[in-house]
C-alpha cells in the first residue's frame, strides 16, 4: 500500500523564559518584578513600566518582556525583549545576548519569522551563549529559516541544536521532520527515534514518526503512530491531521 504523509504541524513557540541572575542591589526587585509578571501579567506590566520610567534599565524592560509574554502578547514581548537588549548593549552587559534570544524566540510565536532571524542573529553573533542557551538559539533560528525557505542553513543550525540542547524532544523532532522533507531518510529515523525517546506522549511528535514511517514503507508502524496521536490530542491540529492519514486505511465504501 502507499502511504501518504501529512506535514508536520509546528507546535506554538513556548514564551521566553526569564534571565536569571541579575546584580545587586537591583537583584531582589528584578526578581520581585518576574514573579509578578508570571503570576499576575497585568500587574505586572504596570509595575515594570513604572519601573522603566524610574530608569530601571535593560532589567525593566526584559521584566516587561515576560509580562507581555506571560499575556501571549508577542508583538509587544518582542519589542520589550529588543529594548532591553540594545540596553544592555549600551552597558557592556553580556546579558545583551539572552535577551536578543528571547526576543527571537518571541517574535517567532508572533509569526515574524524574519525579524525572528535577525533578533537571533544577533544573539549567536555576541558569542556569549552557551550550553542550553546556546542550542535553543540554533533551535529557534532553524524554525526562522524553514519559515524562510532556507533549509540549508536550517540544517545546520539544527545540527548544532541537537549537539547543544539534546534534550530538548523539539530539537531532534525538526531535525527528523527537516531530514525527511530533504529527503535524508536514515537520519529522520536516527532522530525521531531521538525523540520519541524524550517524549513519546507529545502528539506532534507521533505525527511526525508516523509521516517517517509511512516514507519508510512502514505501514504497521505509521499506522500505530497517527492513531497515537489521535488519541493523544484529539482536538489539535497535530490530532485532526493525524485521523486524516488514517482515514487510508478506511475500507472502501
Amino acid at each position: 500500500m502507499m502511504l501518504f504523509l501529512l506535514a508536520q504541524i509546528a507546535t506554538p513557540a513556548p514564551a521566553p523564559a526569564p534571565v536569571t541572575g541579575p546584580p545587586a542591589p537591583a537583584q531582589q526587585r528584578w526578581e520581585d518584578c518576574v514573579e509578578l509578571a508570571v503570576g499576575d501579567p497585568a500587574r505586572g506590566v504596570a509595575v515594570a513600566e513604572s519601573w522603566k520610567i524610574a530608569e530601571g534599565g535593560f532589567l525593566a524592560q526584559q521584566c516587561l518582556g515576560m509580562a507581555y509574554a506571560a499575556q501571549r502578547r508577542w508583538i509587544s514581548a518582542s519589542n520589550a525583549f529588543e529594548a532591553a537588549a540594545r540596553e544592555a548593549e549600551v552597558a557592556r552587559d553580556i546579558r545583551a545576548s539572552k535577551y536578543w534570544a528571547q526576543a527571537g524566540n518571541a517574535w517567532l510565536a508572533a509569526a515574524n519569522p524574519a525579524k525572528a532571524r535577525a533578533a537571533l542573529d544577533a544573539a549567536l553573533a555576541t558569542g556569549n551563549l552557551a550550553g542550553l542557551e546556546l542550542g535553543e538559539a540554533h533551535l529557534d533560528r532553524a524554525r526562522a529559516l524553514v519559515a524562510a525557505g532556507d533549509l540549508g542553513g536550517a540544517r545546520t543550525d539544527l545540527d548544532q541544536a541537537v549537539a547543544k540542547a539534546p534534550g530538548d524532544p523539539m530539537a531532534w523532532l525538526l531535525s527528523a521532520t527537516l531530514a525527511r522533507r530533504t529527503g535524508d531518510l536514515p537520519l529522520a529515523q536516527r532522530h525521531i527515534k531521538e525523540a520519541l525517546s524524550r517524549a513519546a506522549d507529545d502528539a506532534s511528535v507521533q505525527l511526525e514518526a508516523g509521516n517517517i514511517a509511512a516514507l519508510s514503507g512502514d505501514e504497521t508502524t505509521a499506522r500505530a503512530a497517527w492513531e497515537k496521536a489521535a488519541q493523544l490530542a484529539p482536538s489539535t491540529e497535530q490530532g485532526i491531521a493525524a485521523r486524516a492519514a488514517l482515514k487510508q486505511f478506511d475500507a472502501p465504501q
